[in-house]
């Protein structure tokens, strides 16, 4: 590799280290030090890419709950990540990316495929099929909150600071708004569903925040690579989990929708959303890729109300917003211009 682009390539993993502890789901993390400015401004076609990645974000919760009619959770999440595995080791193979020989980075992409990918997919599938995608997506977004706190806890360089811990009580504040109490004329087993369900997704959460702090030692591997091997690793997780709680073998021809949903969430809302959110990055800077975090729910909630004829409690919506400015708290830039 030339000088120039091995310095091009550490500045791309420097943002998108420091990108990871703010920001959406499903994205393998990195850590190093910062040696560019973030909250750059964005032009035109960045803030076109960013809308298109929230659908993108978004859109998984639509393609699963339109997919959760003939496929099963494990199944459903292992069709994910094995279609978009293949399609990111396409794109290592064209970028020519090194690919590691040493055991114990196999070894840590398997926790990072478990941390990343099996355990917050499957949580959020699961949650999905007893409350509705806008929720989960609400739910989802407190991805940010968990990050920091899981890193404050976990790490002597991340503490923190007053403005950080007043977002994230803000945010868990919303967390409460959201999931509210239960109705008064549910049953037992309802009422207990619609507790353990948004829990799951929360439990989500957690997952990404501690595959946040535990992928800073994949600071020298192409993010791509990383995206790759996490989504194999969890495929070969998963292949064992679906056969034994599923038994697929037994399950019907799925219907063309589904088999679109599938290749929508897999192609689409994974394996594509990786590659823009990494472009994104490198044209706009890490504290820019936080706005996402915010139009996620919101694209989640278009498409399950516009072509689910899904519906949600003002709490929900009021928690959402809770939600949101405990995120702009976190992330600083609207209070410093005030």
């Amino acid at each position: 590799m030339l000088p120039h682009e091995t310095k091009t390539r550490r500045l791309e993993l420097d943002e998108y280290a420091s990108s990871r502890r703010i920001c959406g789901p499903s994205v393998p993390p990195h850590s190093t030090s910062k040696t560019r400015p973030n909250g750059a401004q964005m032009d035109g076609k960045s803030w076109l890419m960013l809308i298109v990645l929230s659908i993108l974000w978004g859109g998984s919760f639509f393609f699963t709950e339109i997919a959760l009619v003939d496929l099963p959770p494990f199944t459903l999440v292992l069709c994910r990540v094995a279609i978009a595995s293949l399609i990111l080791w396409w794109v290592v193979l064209l970028r020519n990316v090194p690919i590691p020989r040493d055991p114990t980075f196999w070894g840590a992409i398997a926790v990072m495929g478990a941390l990343n990918n099996l355990v917050p997919f499957s949580l959020i599938v699961w949650g999905q099929t007893h409350i509705a995608s806008g929720l989960a997506a609400i739910l989802n977004a407190t991805t940010p909150l968990f990050t920091l706190l899981i890193a404050h806890i976990a790490t002597d360089t991340e503490k923190l600071n007053l403005r950080k811990a007043a977002g994230v009580l803000i945010g868990f504040v919303g967390v409460l708004v959201v999931i509210g109490m239960p109705e008064a004329k549910t049953s037992a087993a309802t009422d207990l569903l619609s507790t353990l369900a948004p829990c799951a997704v929360l439990l989500a959460a957690i997952s990404y925040g501690c595959a946040g702090v535990y992928g800073r030692r994949f600071s020298t591997t192409s993010p791509i690579l990383t995206a790759a091997g996490m989504t194999s690793a969890s495929s070969l997780m998963l292949i064992p989990l679906a056969a034994v709680v599923d038994t697929p073998w037994h399950l019907p021809v799925p219907s063309p929708t589904t088999i679109m949903a599938v290749l929508g969430i897999a192609a689409l809302s994974t394996a594509l959303a990786y590659i823009l959110y990494f472009e994104i990055l490198k044209r706009a800077g890490a504290s820019n890729l936080l706005l996402v975090t915010f139009l996620i729910p919101v694209s989640a909630i278009l498409l399950g109300v516009g072509f689910l004829g899904e519906t949600l409690l003002m709490q929900h919506i009021l928690g959402m917003g809770v939600i949101g400015v405990g995120l702009a708290v976190i992330d600083g830039r609207l209070l410093s211009a005030t």
